[in-house]
């Protein structure tokens, strides 16, 4: 499977996750995330999945600072009903990076390492998803604002051709380049974009 380059180059995710130690999954309970991975579990790659993937990275970060952010330690909340817009997408890569899952998600070992429960939709208050450390109760609120990259001029009116049947290979992979380049400038040249990906403080 070659995917393309700059997916390398993405942010990668390091945390630690107790009950993969305990279970000897990893020996020390470090796992790296990387974009790739988001990817094999979106089944694509675009603005939505590369956007979730910078928010869970900029949340973690002010949460934790330069410690190495607890898996399966945080809530994550989102604004939107699971079933509106790209909210169930979103979810999926926050389920995959901190562990938080719903009510189908793991119970725990005797009170230990629950990682159900701890995504909910459609239970903040404003347009933004939030990140809680159970631990300490700090919150912040993500917001992205994926118009701070913008498609390429004419993307949208190539979709449309595709969309409605016209099946030129050429087309085709002007499209795919374009779309995908718009990812890259998300993730490579605008990962530390605050303008990007904006993080507030609530706790």
């Amino acid at each position: 499977m070659a995917f393309p380059a700059f997916f390398d180059q993405a942010p990668v995710l390091r945390l630690h996750d107790g009950l993969s130690q305990l279970l000897g999954a990893t020996p020390d309970g470090i796992i790296e995330y990387r974009y790739a991975d988001a990817v094999r579990l979106a089944g694509h790659s675009c603005p939505t999945v590369a956007g979730a993937w910078l928010c869970a990275r900029a949340g973690l970060r002010v949460l934790y600072g330069e410690a190495v952010p607890e898996r399966g330690g945080i809530a994550v909340t989102l604004a939107e009903a699971e079933d509106a817009g790209v909210a169930g997408v979103i979810g999926q890569v926050l389920t995959l990076v901190t562990g938080a899952a719903g009510a189908g998600g793991f119970k725990g070992l005797a009170g230990r390492h629950a990682r159900s429960n701890l995504l909910r939709y459609g239970d903040t208050p404003a347009d933004a998803l939030q990140l809680r450390r159970l631990d300490s109760g700090a919150t912040v609120a993500v917001e992205l604002d994926t118009s701070v990259v913008p498609a390429e001029p004419g993307q949208r009116e190539m979709l449309g051709r595709i969309l409605a049947g016209e099946d030129d290979p050429a087309l085709l992979g002007r499209f795919a380049e374009a779309w995908q380049d718009r990812v890259r400038r998300m993730l490579v040249g605008h990962a530390d974009d605050p303008a990007l990906v904006r993080v507030r403080r609530l706790a």
